[in-house]
């Protein structure tokens, strides 16, 4: 009896911290030290408000993958040097697109980095 109360409070404890979790998409427009400032997108023309968003000591750092299968950017490979990466240095007019993972402190957790072609080709 104990077991299952146990484990019914483990599974309810995980359920409301995956659901605390949020994942924000948007640009990146500006890396100062740990904090990010991102516009979240609304659709695919309209951006929200920019805001400024604190990154977590041990945030992972990858490059995004686009699944055909399910139509959303999965994360892929990590980057080198983290933050301090150069195409973290070099952000552009429009930014970076990325997906940022935040915690329920809305900490930065996790950024999907999603790096468009070159035109150069």
């Amino acid at each position: 009896m104990l077991r299952k109360v146990l484990g019914a409070v483990l599974v309810s404890v995980l359920c409301v911290g995956f659901s605390l979790a949020e994942e924000l998409r948007g640009v990146i427009s500006k890396i100062d030290g740990n904090k990010i400032t991102f516009s979240e997108r609304k659709s695919k023309d309209e951006k929200g408000p920019e805001q400024t968003l604190t990154v977590a000591d041990k945030v992972k750092v990858v490059k995004a993958k686009f699944n055909k299968e399910t139509k959303k950017l999965e994360a892929g490979e990590e980057l080198e040097g983290g933050l301090k990466n150069e195409m973290f240095s070099k952000i552009g007019e429009k930014g970076l697109f990325a997906t940022v993972v935040t915690d329920d402190d809305k900490k930065i957790t996790e950024i999907r980095v999603f790096a468009r072609p070159s035109k150069d080709k």
